[in-house]
């Protein structure tokens, strides 16, 4: 008769141990490009549905544009100047469109190829950046897209003079997408104070003893990233970065706090995905009451 030792394998009861340390450098090889076919099949079909896509998806990147245009009684048109134009914003368009579409299977590739080799807390300081890093991602072109773009667009189609707009679909183009990518990027503010207060490079005193020299980065950032002169655009992009900047400092008081508490990092991963969480959505129910009427923050 089998003892119970001798019926049951042995499954690792230490949480510090590898569970990858019996593969061989070949077996990981093998995982390794197991994964990376996985992500070039799915960037190659994201591709196939954004090129197919791209002129719908142009049309939602237009309407604040096109906005701007009608309020300034202009013709709510769109130009191109070479023949070759539409062909290349659509290919341009599928091209992030479809990189879009397959970043979560290639996010989830990235994460069964390093999961096996990470130790359980490991696994949910990871989750808790990547979950906090695409919100936040997401927040920042939202709140570009719907906030920053039409404000910006409507100054610059108001400004006087002897002349008439033509907007260039190409150009167009490139400017949203530095103010989407680059809010989106911005937005990533916690993030990177998250892991500086980790590694210790940083702490909460020091993020509010120089509080005044972050609002001039941020400024000096507005001046770069809108497009615009204006102080009111400038304000609307400087008012989020400074709540961001806010929220890191209680981001980074989490981490010192848990680090005294003598518990591991992910707990502190834990309290900065709950404030994002909660700034998240407050930001969308102040989105919410704008676009619906319920009242009027800004114009």
């Amino acid at each position: 008769m089998a003892t119970s030792s001798q019926s049951e394998p042995r499954v690792p009861t230490n949480d510090n141990e590898d569970p990858t340390s019996k593969m061989s450098f070949f077996d990981h090889l093998g995982e390794l490009r197991q994964r990376i076919l996985y992500s070039v099949i799915a960037i190659a079909g994201g591709l196939c549905v954004g090129l197919y896509f791209a002129a719908e998806a142009f049309e939602i990147l237009a309407k604040p544009m096109l906005a701007a245009l009608r309020d300034a009684k202009l013709a709510d048109k769109l130009i191109y100047t070479s023949p070759l134009g539409p062909i290349q914003l659509y290919i341009t368009v599928g091209l992030y469109m479809g990189f879009v579409l397959a970043s979560p299977i290639v996010l989830h590739q990235v994460w069964l190829f390093l999961a096996p080799g990470l130790y359980r807390h490991e696994r949910r300081a990871v989750l808790t950046f990547l979950f906090s890093s695409v919100l936040l991602f997401l927040a920042g072109t939202a709140f570009g897209y719907f906030v920053l773009l039409p404000m910006t667009l409507k100054f610059l189609v108001s400004i006087p003079g002897p002349f008439t707009a033509m907007i260039s679909i190409n150009e167009y183009f490139d400017m949203t997408l530095v103010i989407l990518l680059g809010l989106g990027l911005v937005f990533q503010l916690p993030i990177l104070v998250f892991f500086l207060t980790l590694f210790r490079i940083v702490t909460p005193s020091f993020l509010w003893n120089n509080f005044r020299y972050a609002v001039l980065v941020i400024a000096i950032l507005a001046a770069i990233v809108t497009p615009t002169t204006d102080i009111l655009t400038m304000a609307i992009f400087m008012a989020p970065m400074l709540i961001l900047y806010l929220l890191s400092i209680g981001v980074s008081a989490a981490v010192v706090r848990k680090r005294e508490a003598a518990t591991e990092p992910a707990g502190a991963g834990a309290t900065a995905i709950g404030i994002v969480l909660l700034v998240a959505g407050a930001a969308a129910v102040l989105w919410a009451g704008q676009h619906f009427g319920w009242w009027r923050i800004w114009p």
